[in-house]
């Protein structure tokens, strides 16, 4: 398992949130996210990804990579999106801008590559058709250019019901005779498993699949407001039970025993979550319940436009 600290650099986040009466100063979030930094790493979490656009998180990372110096962890960060909220809490409209032009990955890159050498992992946040980044021939060849001077994986992160589409295009797209992006980071959970066969071929490759949103945001756990869930719940429960850990470890587990992927993601937003989340390495599901977890699976439209109404808190 691997952290991401989505939630962790930013004050509101589109997640369901559980504690709404804490602390959101940047001091506070700074302190926490170095306290789930130094926990996940003495629990064993080696791969660390963030990105510009959460609010602080990736001068966090540098920060506290400078600070431990650890020669074996392996840090993942992205480019494309720009956190504008401003710490702002309530912000109204969007609180990232997406801008998939060379002259954002400039200047991103000037930022990101102080991560070195610790940085392997350099993304495309959220390559989508409408960006237009899978045919913008400037960016691309920047990018493999960046490849060959630092030897790191260059990648893309994908969100949206057309995950699937934009991998195999991203797939077939070549610098020099030879395939640009290494890696693959994907949403993938028990509710959204559309990209699960071509996942697999990408793993076949050799090529790295990094899984987010594995709490789908957090619908994994009971809540009246999505009642389309009322039999996933008790499914999840009933597991939950069964292997004595959280629902969490139970959804985050269904993507490692199902999918198999390099790593997955926890969105921890603290040090008891993250806890939570590691039980996951404990154990290992019953093939009988991998396949009562698969036919949780929703239609992607429907899994997206949900994520799309879900509140920035």
């Amino acid at each position: 398992m691997g952290l991401g600290l989505a939630a962790l650099g930013r004050p509101e986040y589109i997640n369901i949130r559980a504690e709404h009466d804490i602390d959101k100063s940047e001091a506070a979030f700074k302190s926490t996210t170095f306290s789930v930094l130094h926990e996940a790493y003495r629990l064993g979490v080696r791969y660390f990804d963030t990105a510009p656009s959460y609010g602080k998180g990736e001068a966090f990372l540098q920060e506290w990579n400078t600070l431990t110096n650890h020669e074996d962890v392996i840090l993942g960060t992205k480019w494309g999106y720009t956190y504008v909220a401003n710490w702002q809490l309530g912000y109204p409209g969007k609180h990232e801008i997406k801008e998939h032009s060379l002259g954002k990955l400039l200047e991103q890159w000037e930022v990101s590559k102080a991560m070195l050498p610790r940085l392997k992992y350099y993304q495309v946040h959220s390559a989508t058709f409408d960006s237009g980044i899978l045919e913008n021939h400037g960016v691309l060849e920047t990018l493999a250019q960046i490849k060959k001077e630092t030897g790191l994986y260059i990648g893309i992160t994908t969100s949206g019901e057309n995950q699937k589409e934009v991998i195999s295009e991203a797939l077939k797209i070549e610098s020099h005779g030879n395939a640009l992006f290494d890696s693959f980071q994907v949403s993938y959970n028990v509710f959204e498993q559309s990209t699960f066969e071509i996942l697999r071929r990408v793993l076949e490759s050799g090529k790295t699949v990094i899984i987010k949103e594995a709490l789908a945001n957090g619908r994994v756990f009971e809540s009246e407001n999505f009642p389309t869930y009322k039999a996933a719940y008790s499914l999840l429960k009933g597991l939950a039970v069964k292997y004595q850990v959280g629902v969490d470890a139970i959804a985050l587990r269904f993507v490692m025993d199902c999918l198999q992927p390099d790593y997955v993601l926890s969105g921890a937003s603290n040090v008891t979550q993250l806890k939570e989340n590691l039980k996951a390495n404990t154990f290992k599901l019953d093939i009988n319940d991998v396949k009562a977890l698969k036919t949780l699976n929703v239609a992607s439209s429907f899994y997206w436009k949900e994520r799309s109404d879900l509140d920035w808190n």
